[in-house]
């Protein structure tokens, strides 16, 4: 029978702080009172994470364990998770005792009342360093919800809450995990936040930290070029590439003038090959953006993959052409 809930975790090196979780989430999810399961991913884990999982799922039915063969990132475990999901909604949570799974109810019920798609924790209260992890987080957080367009409070905040039918749609790469509701927008979901509790950590230590900011900033891009030009890479290659073609015939033309009615030397003005430089690279990308047109229409027609996502479909049991057709042979 196909659960209510699905609560997908990745886990990497969080022995100390396992029995505790599955503890916590036995007695939050049974008091619910709806059928769930949960899915622990071990994520290439050095200690002795995996034997204790596999210990609690011995004792418990509602626990599925995925074991990678080595280290693939948070990404490919919440990847891995929402594949073998199988309930009709969908949370993602950290392992590390942070997040509250008293949490979970409210959420699943704020989903459901409100009739979102996605529904976002927001640690308003977070326990974590100010200045190596909340300062970055809070400037990641703008950055993002200005460049996404879709604005988050705290889009670092693994606890979430989807419908099953919008993550198992999508395909993710790199650091994309925390990008999951600006990549879901694309369908035209509704999302919301809620304030979530939050925890200092117990035990071990945060595998987050500045290091991170660049390949967060990289996938940053990569997500935005996505959302907006992803069926229409000549509006961004295009226009770049006009641009520069526009200068650079701009400074040649100048420079012409200058020569032709000023009689004025222009063949060692280092202006002469910036202009055209600018006008050659300004076709070059012009080019480059037709290209990668003929290469999303190939990507989308090969996959008979729609550029578009239906909500919902109203109609009748049948045309009434048909109804009509049908009962005249009758």
């Amino acid at each position: 029978m196909q659960p209510d809930l699905s609560v997908v975790i990745p886990i990497r090196n969080e022995s100390p702080s396992l029995p505790q979780l599955h503890q916590e989430l036995r007695e939050a999810l049974d008091a619910w009172g709806r059928s769930y399961e949960i899915i622990l991913i071990d994520d290439g884990s050095t200690d002795d994470s995996y034997a204790v999982m596999a210990g609690l799922q011995a004792a418990d039915p509602h626990l599925r364990v995925i074991r990678f063969r080595r280290n693939f990132g948070q990404t490919a475990a919440f990847a891995a998770g929402f594949a073998y999901a199988r309930g009709r909604f969908i949370v993602t949570s950290d392992g590390d005792l942070q997040n509250d799974p008293h949490d979970i109810p409210a959420m699943v019920a704020e989903l459901e009342a409100g009739g979102y798609d996605i529904v976002c924790g927001w640690r308003k209260s977070r326990k974590d360093t100010f200045l190596t992890r909340r300062v970055p987080s809070m400037l990641a957080n703008w950055l993002i919800s200005r460049a996404t367009g879709v604005r988050l409070h705290d889009y670092g905040c693994s606890l979430k809450v989807f419908r099953a039918e919008v993550v198992k749609s999508l395909k993710l790469y790199g650091e994309m995990h925390r990008f999951l509701p600006a990549i879901a927008s694309e369908m035209g979901v509704r999302i919301t936040e809620v304030v979530v509790n939050h925890r200092a950590r117990q035990y071990g230590k945060s595998k987050y930290g500045l290091s991170r900011t660049v390949r967060v900033i990289l996938d940053l891009l990569t997500v935005k070029f996505l959302l907006s030009y992803s069926t229409r890479p000549l509006q961004i290659f295009g226009l770049i590439g006009l641009a520069m073609g526009a200068l650079g015939t701009g400074i040649t033309g100048w420079l012409a003038y200058v020569r032709l009615f000023g009689g004025q030397a222009i063949a060692g003005r280092p202006l002469l090959l910036f202009g055209i430089l600018l006008i050659f690279t300004g076709l070059q990308l012009v080019t480059l953006g037709l290209l990668a047109e003929l290469q999303a229409r190939t990507y989308h027609e090969s996959q008979d993959k729609p550029i578009y996502t239906i909500r919902e479909v109203l109609e009748s049991e049948a045309p009434v052409a048909v109804r009509q057709a049908v009962s005249t042979r009758g």
